[in-house]
């Protein structure tokens, strides 16, 4: 049981992460950038932000993300949407792939379905035990008349 529910798992939450991403991983164009720190306009703080173009505009994103540090000068790659190029995210699989938030919600999901299951399948009824013991597969015949 086990493996069949973390099998369901990863293909659920493959098949979410893929689709849900935003902006769109099918759709989306690609760029380069360059991580620079500059003055937050509300708080005055330094932040690392993505600078990139469209090939028309400059643009800054607020590169930062929970567990990932970025340094002055590195290069990273954005992945935004042609219709609206200033909402981009930094293409990396920690931060666009895989957000903690998410994370955590599917693992809780995850381990509420599977206690879920081996509750329902604990203690079987003795009618049930019975019909389970008695059970003789009837034979087939191999080719239908």
């Amino acid at each position: 049981m086990f493996k069949t529910v973390s099998i369901l798992y990863i293909i659920c939450f493959g098949s979410y992460v893929l689709f849900c991403r935003q902006p769109d991983f099918f759709d989306g164009e690609k760029s380069p950038a360059v991580i620079h720190w500059q003055p937050d306009s509300s708080s005055g703080t330094k932040i690392p932000q993505a600078l990139y173009s469209d090939g028309k505009k400059q643009y800054a994103i607020d590169a930062r993300y929970f567990l990932r540090e970025l340094k002055e000068g590195e290069k990273w790659e954005v992945i935004y949407e042609s219709a609206t190029p200033e909402k981009a995210a930094v293409y990396a699989f920690w931060g666009y792939w895989i957000t903690w938030g998410e994370l955590i919600i599917s693992v809780v999901f995850y381990l509420a379905l599977f206690q879920i299951a081996v509750s329902v399948t604990r203690n079987p009824t003795a009618e049930s035990l019975v019909e389970q013991l008695g059970y003789v597969e009837e034979k087939k015949r191999k080719y239908q008349e």
